[in-house]
């Protein structure tokens, strides 16, 4: 890191030099982008079309929407809370640093344009996750007195009301059809957090029926950071991930194409649980002391319950993670089984150096026993007693980094993954990550970069970079090869994977940006008599022309896609999306029209959602989406918003199937959600 100590006579200018420009650059395209909310920046520059892993794009939203309620002091933010924002590399945290150590406080966020390895998604991005603070006298932990007095309380209530009645509402559910949630959060800067919240999903009993506790399920934590060598200590529900992610990971995953923005870095987060999600959390307690400057504890403890499909003997045949519980079946299910963990991460770091070891041992109360007998699980996690440890590491020298993690676990399977990457000044950057995950391999908490999905029977290669030629033009792409040794879902023996993709970001005026992007994804699949192998060959197309003004937004965007398997088959979509606001209140209307010849050729869409919400809707066959989302600010404590949505279809008369079945072609729904800060 560079010293200040030659350049103390020249601050004065320097900053003033820095101000002018500021201001300057205040005028351009990225200064001011207020009719746009993180989701749609985050969509527009990160998100993969095709997510179809629901559970990990809500965890990926429930972490992004965590952080934005929760901003960072960039003027007091450590190395470590700066990497917990998933877009940043580590060349770009150490190169804030550094521009922060030389020249001080950051007086406003244009600043950021200073620091040399920031491009167009960061610059996007960080203000709706940081902000330049003013610095304060004093780092102590602060009296417990002035965090009673200015500590800050947020109370959030939601409901949605759907205009239509599912075969399970009339017949099959326990509950009603009115999903509905409640959350409850204390703060005080980084220091102190404190939390409570109860979700309903539809269908769901409510103090009744195995629910006698009101909600179906209960989020809590407490937080506290920075109490001298305690960096942080969580007591409740919390999340934690260490190195990249083959012993600890989360199954919050940027996607292919964002994963060039953070230049694939390892990971280190300790945070709460703070969505309503069933799925990777942990229930305990767990710190992260500083032995010293360079050396970092991490310890943990936690027991769970969890939701399990048993066999006849008892055993748990399927872990479930979704957490319905609205039939009699489903609420057989709830918690029947129990998860104990614990484990610890000493991690050290010198300057660009970091190498760490990680352990964690599971046990759970019944053993898993999966059918084996099929082809494609015959490798599963099978036992009561697991125990996966590993070594990460990694260095960062000028422009280059290089990191990397490799586990094994209590059979004495083997997992590694490494990152390689380049990144210049701005004008471009390189980035290559090879994996190997045996097909032996377990892991209950590992969740590393795959195309399969999971770490485990996959090896692969993944090449990515960015190019800027221009200031208002960058283009971004990569290819990733992968190879399965061993059977998979739908494919009776070993196969392989190739993903392509391509993107062109213009800014050719203020406000305005066009986008295009192409992505060919090759896959194998079985045959229909499972003899032979047969390509499943997918093409898709994006182009946006979208604009953010002062006062008005709009997007205007077309999609298609080309499926091969064992018919070509077809699909596209034209949507709108406009939004306005003025003083205290805003209004977003989008308005789609698709039509696909199958769920093969389905196509993904952005559409805004309420705070603490996710979608990330699909769409197939024939019809048309609107939506319509207002906010409005009740003085400076109160918002109210509501998201008003109806999907109509041409080619059928009912929609879904099962207890879900709608005996209708349209769907319409009311969400209401009110914000209350105090």
């Amino acid at each position: 890191m560079a010293s200040a100590g030659n350049t103390l006579h020249d601050r004065p200018f320097r900053r003033t030099l820095i101000g002018l420009l500021m201001l300057l650059l205040s005028t351009t395209a990225y200064a001011q982008q207020p009719q746009q909310t993180w989701q749609q920046v985050w969509q527009e520059t990160m998100t993969p079309e095709d997510d179809d892993d629901e559970t990990a794009s809500e965890e990926h939203y429930q972490l992004l929407q965590d952080l934005a309620d929760h901003p960072l002091d960039l003027n007091r933010a450590t190395r470590d809370e700066l990497e917990q924002l998933p877009f940043l590399s580590q060349q770009q945290v150490m190169d804030f640093i550094e521009y922060r150590n030389h020249y001080g406080p950051l007086r406003s966020m244009g600043e950021l344009r200073m620091v040399p390895s920031m491009d167009y998604q960061q610059i996007l991005l960080l203000p709706y996750f940081t902000y330049a603070g003013e610095v304060a006298d004093t780092a102590y932990f602060p009296k417990l007195k002035t965090i009673a007095q200015y500590g800050r309380h947020e109370l959030t209530a939601s409901v949605r009301l759907p205009f239509y009645e599912r075969k399970g509402d009339r017949n099959g559910y326990l509950g009603y059809r009115y999903p509905h949630w409640m959350r409850y959060e204390f703060s005080y800067g980084n220091y102190v957090r404190f939390g409570l919240s109860g979700s309903q999903d539809a269908g769901e009993p409510f103090l009744s029926r195995g629910n006698p506790w009101g909600y179906d399920a209960y989020t809590y934590y407490f937080q506290l950071q920075r109490l001298g060598r305690l960096e942080n200590l969580i007591v409740g529900k919390y999340k934690l991930s260490r190195g990249m992610g083959l012993v600890l990971g989360s199954s919050f995953s940027l996607g292919k194409l964002a994963v060039l923005q953070n230049m694939g870095r390892s990971s280190g987060s300790l945070r709460p649980h703070a969505s309503r999600s069933a799925a990777d959390y942990y229930q305990g307690i767990a710190a992260t002391v500083s032995l010293s400057r360079k050396l970092h504890l991490t310890a943990f403890a936690s027991y769970r319950p969890l939701d399990a499909t048993l066999n006849n003997d008892g055993t748990v045949a399927t872990l479930l993670y979704n957490g319905y519980h609205r039939t009699p079946k489903e609420m057989e299910k709830k918690d029947n089984t129990h998860q104990s963990d614990a484990g610890a991460d000493i991690t050290f770091r010198h300057q660009g150096l970091h190498i760490g070891a990680t352990a964690v041992y599971t046990h759970l109360d019944r053993p898993l026993s999966p059918n084996t007998k099929t082809l494609y699980r015959r490798y599963q996690a099978t036992g009561s007693n697991f125990l996966n440890a590993s070594l990460h590491y990694g260095y960062l020298h000028h422009r280059l980094a290089f990191n990397g993690e490799t586990a094994i676990d209590n059979n004495g399977a083997v997992a590694t993954i490494q990152s390689l990457s380049y990144q210049s000044g701005g004008t471009w950057s390189l980035m290559a990550i090879q994996r190997f995950y045996s097909y032996r391999y377990n892991s209950l908490h590992g969740y590393a970069f795959s195309e399969g999905g999971h770490t485990q029977n996959e090896s692969g290669l993944y090449l990515g970079g960015t190019w800027k030629p221009l200031a208002r033009l960058q283009f971004n792409g990569y290819a990733d090869f992968a190879y399965f040794p061993w059977a998979r879902y739908r494919v009776s023996q070993s196969s392989s994977a190739q993903d392509y993709l391509a993107e062109a970001i213009y800014t050719p005026l203020r406000h305005w940006t066009l986008k295009g992007r192409y992505r060919l994804h090759l896959r194998q699949l079985d045959n229909p008599s499972k003899t032979a192998l047969r390509r499943h060959n997918e093409h898709r197309a994006r182009i946006t022309l979208s604009y953010a003004g002062d006062e008005w937004s709009s997007a205007l965007q077309a999609d298609g896609v080309r499926a091969a398997n064992n018919t070509i088959e077809h699909g596209w979509m034209v949507s709108e999306t406009v939004g306005w606001r003025h003083a205290w209140w805003q209004l977003t209307l989008m308005a789609a029209y698709f039509n696909t010849d199958s769920y093969d050729s389905r196509i993904y869409a952005y559409e805004r959602q309420l705070p603490h919400q996710f979608a990330f809707p699909m769409y197939y066959g024939r019809g048309e989406r609107l939506s319509l989302v207002a906010r409005a600010h009740i003085g400076q404590a109160l918002q109210i918003d509501a998201k008003l949505g109806t999907t109509h279809y041409h080619d059928r008369s009912t929609i879904g199937s099962g207890l879900q079945e709608i005996n209708s072609s349209t769907m319409t729904d009311l969400a209401l959600q009110a914000r209350w800060r105090f």
